[in-house]
């Protein structure tokens, strides 16, 4: 599969276009499936607790045009936005990468799918993504930081 190549930032927590030689940079592996993913907003479900109360529950407007019935594209990390870290939210977020990054596995783009999360200070959440592939190569790694109070 090929895409146009997202870059993420560790330092702004934030994706953006990569660019290669002044053109759109292309991506032939997962990063750019897996940033969308992991921080495009996906709908709070009615019984999610909300950062701010009676608020938005986001939710990506291409979803309505899902190709598959009830497959939205996106995460319920911004949840946590505002929560404070406890081992229970970081569970939550390892819990939200899972769901989001389940599709890899039902298409068949992946044969393994492991997720990692970890504290880092106040207000930061490592995300480690482990992918095995069908055909090579095998095993691919991808590490994020996301901050939490957004």
């Amino acid at each position: 599969m090929t895409d146009i190549a997202l870059i993420w930032s560790n330092d702004s927590f934030s994706g953006d276009i990569a660019l290669a030689s002044g053109r759109l940079a292309i991506d032939d592996g997962l990063r750019t499936a897996i940033l969308i993913s992991l921080f495009t907003d996906a709908r709070a479900r009615p019984d999610d607790r909300q950062p701010d109360l009676g608020a938005d529950p986001r939710g990506w407007w291409g979803n309505a045009f899902a190709p598959v019935a009830g497959r939205e594209l996106g995460s319920r990390l911004w949840l946590l936005g505002r929560e404070k870290l406890t081992g229970e939210v970081v569970e939550r977020a390892r819990t939200y990468a899972v769901e989001a990054l389940a599709w890899l596995k039902e298409d068949g783009i992946v044969s393994a799918l492991s997720i990692e999360t970890a504290r880092i200070g106040n207000q930061m959440i490592a995300i480690k993504v482990t992918v095995d592939r069908p055909e090579g190569p095998a095993r691919q790694v991808y590490d994020f930081v996301w901050e939490a109070s957004l």
